[in-house]
């Protein structure tokens, strides 16, 4: 369910998959990649993405914008990303990093009581920034290798061992002890489309094969996020 994802990972795999699929003429054997081994199926899956992203999520995104107004909006986006300082402190501790922890939690307590329930980003206007961390990272963090890239129906790029930390990911989501139930969905919902809608069209920032492309940026980015932005030997992102 859609209400035990990180919404953070929702985030850049929903992102990374708004792109068109393989150019015509694109020879998928030429641009074979170890890291890739199921190229010719994750190109399908892409296209898949990209229709629904384009023809479902988009449409939906679209009519979200045009009647809410940007200061609602900001709110929405803002309590959204205020329950994510939960997994964000677990994933911290994880990794036995107390300082980011506490900031973790300095911004959750600051943004739910002086914030209106975390409505307002009282904690980044007082210079206390959000550290996104999920378990994929902390996997990472842990040395536990990516494994080969995958594209995954609906949620877009990833890799073997980002797959698995969705599975196993042991951050608590909020969302999850709303009651009654049957809301959970329409809030996940709307978690999912006002993220999509922070994300706009970046079809421009593409170059070349999209699916390259695509596959490239979020393998070097998460590369990234794993070391906290520290840079190694082969580090390329500030290209993408």
């Amino acid at each position: 369910m859609l209400g035990r994802l990180k919404i953070g990972l929702i985030l850049s795999l929903v992102l990374l998959t708004a792109c068109s699929s393989v150019p015509n003429g694109a020879s998928i054997e030429t641009q074979s990649d170890p890291r890739d081994p199921f190229q010719n199926l994750n190109r399908k899956v892409h296209a898949f993405n990209n229709v629904v992203d384009k023809n479902l999520l988009m449409p939906v995104v679209n009519v979200y914008a045009g009647v809410t107004p940007d200061s609602l909006e900001k709110g929405i986006g803002n309590f959204f990303s205020n329950l994510s300082e939960v997994g964000n402190f677990l994933n911290h501790t994880l990794q036995f990093k107390p300082l980011k922890a506490a900031k973790d939690l300095g911004r959750l307590v600051i943004n739910t009581t002086l914030g209106l329930g975390g409505i307002i980003d009282v904690a980044s206007d007082l210079g206390i920034y959000q550290e996104s961390e999920d378990f994929g990272q902390t996997l990472g963090f842990w040395g536990v290798s990516p494994g080969p890239y995958v594209v995954l129906p609906f949620l877009g790029p990833s890799t073997l061992r980002d797959t698995g930390a969705i599975i196993i990911n042991p951050s608590p989501n909020p969302i999850d002890r709303y009651n009654p139930a049957a809301d959970r969905l329409y809030i996940s919902a709307l978690q999912v489309v006002d993220l999509r809608r922070q994300l706009g069209d970046f079809d421009s920032l593409v170059s070349g094969d999209p699916y390259i492309f695509i596959r490239e940026a979020y393998l070097q980015r998460r590369e990234h996020l794993i070391k906290d932005g520290i840079p190694s030997d082969d580090d390329g992102f500030d290209d993408f």
